[in-house]
């Protein structure tokens, strides 16, 4: 079993990633292995509504001048997928949204690709605006017919001091809720596979 996580922050060891480490800690633990991919500062446009896709039906998006397709790969040879970011003015990183946009799309118009794959979010907040990039990560694992993992709370780590990346680790709550999201991860992926 694998999972695959994407950083959409552009800070290689910010919050997200911290968080993100979190949860990966857990799955490995239970015997899951993990993919790692810092999407930095990766230009990656959203999409361009040339429904190439739709025409092509080759499970590939038509624009190939940047990285989606790679990571696209990599979700469809992993059984979930974690979608992590910071709060960026109430919603994901651009690179995070055209990451959503376009293997949405070319998942949804090529039989729901990702269908039956596990996802979860993850989402780092200086104070507010969480619940809504929460809600738009979910919801593209939702269309395509993916399994949301829950927690003992919303997948969010808090950190009002943002450029002190390790203070987010004073958000207990937060933590103990991406422990507990790795270990329900790891649950239902080892349910699914049996």
């Amino acid at each position: 079993m694998k999972v695959v996580v994407f950083n959409g922050s552009p800070r290689s060891e910010g919050n997200t990633a911290i968080c993100l480490n979190v949860v990966m800690d857990e799955l490995k633990s239970a015997g899951i292995e993990t993919e790692y991919v810092w999407m930095g500062m990766d230009k990656i446009q959203g999409c361009i509504s040339c429904y190439r896709c739709v025409e092509n039906q080759d499970k590939r998006c038509s624009v190939k001048t940047d990285k989606l397709n790679e990571y696209l790969e990599k979700m469809l040879n992993a059984d979930g997928i974690i979608l992590g970011s910071p709060t960026y003015f109430a919603d994901t990183t651009t690179r995070m949204k055209a990451l959503i946009e376009r293997a949405g799309l070319v998942s949804k118009v090529n039989d729901s690709l990702l269908k039956h794959k596990v996802g979860a979010a993850v989402v780092s907040v200086r104070r507010a605006g969480a619940t809504h990039v929460f809600s738009s990560i979910n919801y593209f694992f939702l269309i395509n017919q993916m399994f949301v993992v829950g927690s003992s709370y919303w997948n969010l780590g808090v950190n009002p001091n943002v450029l002190n990346p390790e203070k987010i680790m004073e958000d207990r709550e937060g933590i103990a809720t991406f422990q507990n999201l790795g270990k329900n991860m790891a649950y239902l992926l080892q349910k699914l596979n049996t």
